[in-house]
Formats: C-alpha cells, structure tokens, sequence
C-alpha cells in the first residue's frame, strides 16, 4: 500500500489547488512549475482528477483548474480510490487475487491491522486539512506524502 507517483502528485497538485481562493484558476503548466513536476505526467492526472468529479476544467486563454465545490472537504482515501483503483483498500500486500481470512497470504494476519490504520488515518485526512498545515507552515507541500505516512503510524495525533 505505497504510493504511487501518480497518487503522490494528485495529492500534490490537489492540497495546492486547496490553498488556492476559491475558484481560481491555475494553467496545468503553472502548476507543474509550482510543484517541479512533468507538465505532461499531470496533464493526464489532472484529466483522471477531472473525471473524477473533484475539479472544474476549463480551456482556453484564461482556462486551467479548480476545485469543484466541497472538494477540500473530500479525504485522501477517496482521492486514491480515484489514482490508485477502487482496490486500492482492500488489496493483497502481496499482490495476490485472492486474500482473504478464510484464503490468506503470509502476509495477511501482519498487514490486516496495519492496513486497517493506514485506511482509517488516510480517511481522517481533508484536502481542507492539509491546506491549513501547508499555510500555516507546519508542512511544506513537498512534505506531504512523508507527512501522510508519519500520520498512518501508531500513535500519531
């Protein structure tokens, strides 16, 4: 259950546009410059975001992309169903088919609670959230993918 890039980027590229005014529009170019990322790798991520119902996209000379209403709002596990699969959260840490308790990986007894934590903590964080730690300062935005794995561990908050 890491991140992919892909994943990483979205997460990215969404908590900027969070802490963006509402309704402001940012050029994918800008963005990708913002966040030092490849403009074309986010194109096609910010189309997936699109698809998704989680950001507006208009085109033309004073296009780009916004949140949609209520987004920042929505949590980090619904933004991976989106990147990462609809089983994202209930695949086999191995890869497996079919992992189950009645069907189980080696893995499976170790990984189910940890994987339960890592659900529930990624479920608790708002886009909304994690734009208020980035503008406060206590994250930076190239911070958060490590940010979100210390806020998955036992213990955090």
């Amino acid at each position: 259950m890491i991140l992919s890039r892909t994943s990483q980027y979205a997460i990215q590229a969404l908590i900027y546009l969070a802490t963006r005014p509402r309704g402001e529009l940012i050029l994918n170019r800008e963005l990708a410059q913002h966040l030092n990322l490849p403009t074309p790798y986010l194109a096609q991520i910010m189309g997936t975001l699109c698809n998704g119902g989680l950001l507006y996209s208009t085109r033309g000379r004073r296009g780009g992309f916004c949140l949609r209403e209520n987004v920042e709002h929505a949590d980090l596990l619904q933004v991976l169903c989106l990147t990462e699969g609809a089983s994202f959260s209930q695949g086999c840490v191995l890869g497996l088919k079919e992992c189950a308790d009645d069907s189980a990986c080696p893995m499976h007894c170790n990984w189910k609670p940890i994987k339960a934590r890592i659900v529930r903590a990624l479920g608790r964080q708002t886009l909304h959230g994690l734009a208020k730690g980035i503008q406060s300062g206590k994250y930076r935005l190239a911070d958060l993918p490590m940010a979100l794995l210390v806020a998955a561990e036992p213990g955090a908050r």
